[in-house]
């Protein structure tokens, strides 16, 4: 069977993050972003700037495909780095598009819009790896919900909750 008619499903990764990066949460970003495309996985993010344009960044310079789910209806709010723009018309109530698309979640820090979409994924049942962002803790646990030191080590974590070997 030939590549084309490849019937096994693409890895969809989101990467989360608020809409105003710092210099080392862009760099962060930056690096899952690389480390999602190498694992031949599809990113998906908000498509705006921040931590979303960084991530898109890495994905497309290392040669990765990526989508952006946006909150308005003007596909050209996206950020240079994404291939595929949804607009949704749907604000912040877009999170759950963005995290209902993807197998994964890695957050890298954020503001509230984060923490809903981390929420949302847990409802969901989506794995998610924080980096650098909130910590939530309950007294029965927070299943679900990992935490990492760095984008090696979430990108680890994330193969590990998805059952994928590990490289």
């Amino acid at each position: 069977m030939s590549a084309a008619f490849d019937t096994r499903p693409d890895l969809y990764i989101a990467v989360i993050g608020a809409g105003r990066a710092d210099a080392d949460q862009y760099a962060l970003a930056e690096e899952v972003g690389r480390l999602v495309a190498g694992m031949s996985a599809v990113l998906v993010c908000g498509g705006l700037g921040g931590v979303m344009a960084a991530a898109a960044r890495g994905a497309k310079e290392a040669g990765g495909r990526t989508l952006g789910i946006l909150p308005g209806h003007d596909r050209s709010e996206a950020n240079p780095y994404v291939d595929f723009v949804v607009t949704t018309g749907m604000g912040e109530a877009r999170n759950v598009a963005v995290v209902s698309s993807a197998d994964a979640v890695i957050a890298v820090g954020g503001e509230y819009g984060t923490l809903s979409e981390i929420g949302l994924a847990g409802k969901i049942g989506r794995p998610v790896v924080v980096l650098e962002g909130w910590l939530l803790q309950r007294a029965e646990g927070t299943e679900g919900i990992s935490y990492a030191s760095s984008p090696a080590e979430a990108i680890a974590l994330v193969r590990q909750a998805l059952g994928l070997p590990t490289t």
